[in-house]
């Protein structure tokens, strides 16, 4: 199979180019900065924007399935405000479902988030929503994935609690009671390719999780664990996060805003883990403890 992987080149594109080459396909990652480093030499880049259409559309063109990976980090605050996540992730699902439907390209695998919705009070949850929307209404074969956060080595998620907090002792917002259902890239990437090869998966959107649910403060006591510090946790009220945020938000320095703050307002959780779907039981999967060693 031919495919093609927009922004192949970042943290769960590396980890799928690399999968679909060892099981024989023949793979382009198509990223703004076509940087191949990590990835295998069989694997084809191309220099590609989605949020412009001519800038994908011959990149599209010939191929048997596109992946769309697509976005801006959920963790960190854009630079140029929250419309960003729409003129990346809506936008350029727009073009690429457009370039996909004009040159008879049969399938695409749709990255979402978990909570993806039209209506969901975080840009980035209201875009993934209206990008799915673009799928489900093309006239492409497709899969959506909604996955939890996801960890693994070149990842975000544990280094972006660590930045947020301090070892010994800090403070997170409502004592770090947000829960998530972090999933492990290792466990995670087979599935997409799966997908990719698998009719059945066709025309199906799956909440993909992990095999237990954390809070905040569960993570960031794990990732200091690891480093063999200990953290005692302190409340701070919502309220008075939402303030803070509100007046760090102009402040492009400054990792959390509003966005990540309505973030923390909702569990990121599954409500039935589609890992099943998969052939895989979430007992099976990679806590992130044991991926940290503490296990």
């Amino acid at each position: 199979m031919d495919i093609l992987v927009t922004g192949g080149t970042g943290f769960v594109g590396r980890n799928l180019c690399r999968e679909l080459d060892e099981r024989g396909h023949d793979v382009t990652a198509l990223a703004r900065h076509a940087d191949g480093e990590g990835l295998p030499a069989s694997v084809d880049t191309v220099v590609g924007d989605v949020t412009a259409y001519d800038s994908v559309a011959g990149a599209v063109a010939g191929r048997d399935a596109v992946v769309n990976l697509a976005s801006l980090s959920p963790l960190y605050k854009p630079k140029g405000g929250d419309e960003r996540h729409f003129e990346v992730t809506l936008g350029g699902t727009e073009n690429v479902v457009e370039a996909a439907e004009e040159h008879g390209v049969e399938y695409l695998l749709q990255m979402s988030n978990l909570g993806a919705d039209p209506n969901s009070p975080t840009a980035l949850l209201r875009a993934k929503g209206r990008a799915e929307e673009v799928v489900e209404n093309s006239d492409l074969a497709y899969t959506i994935f909604q996955p939890s956060v996801i960890f693994g080595d070149g990842g975000e998620f544990v280094s972006f609690t660590k930045r947020v907090t301090t070892p010994y002792v800090t403070g997170l917002p409502g004592g770090g009671t947000a829960r998530f259902q972090p999933i492990w890239i290792g466990d995670l990437v087979p599935m997409l390719a799966d997908a990719l090869e698998d009719e059945k998966h066709r025309g199906k959107t799956y909440e993909i999780g992990g095999p237990e649910v954390l809070t905040l403060a569960d993570v960031a006591r794990l990732a200091y664990r690891a480093e063999g510090k200990s953290l005692r946790i302190v409340s701070i009220p919502m309220p008075l996060v939402a303030v803070g945020a509100s007046l760090v938000d102009p402040l492009p320095f400054v990792p959390f805003g509003t966005d990540q703050y309505r973030s923390l307002k909702a569990n990121n959780t599954v409500e039935e883990n589609d890992v099943v779907a998969f052939g895989r039981s979430p007992s099976e999967l990679t806590t992130l403890a044991a991926y940290l060693g503490v296990e």
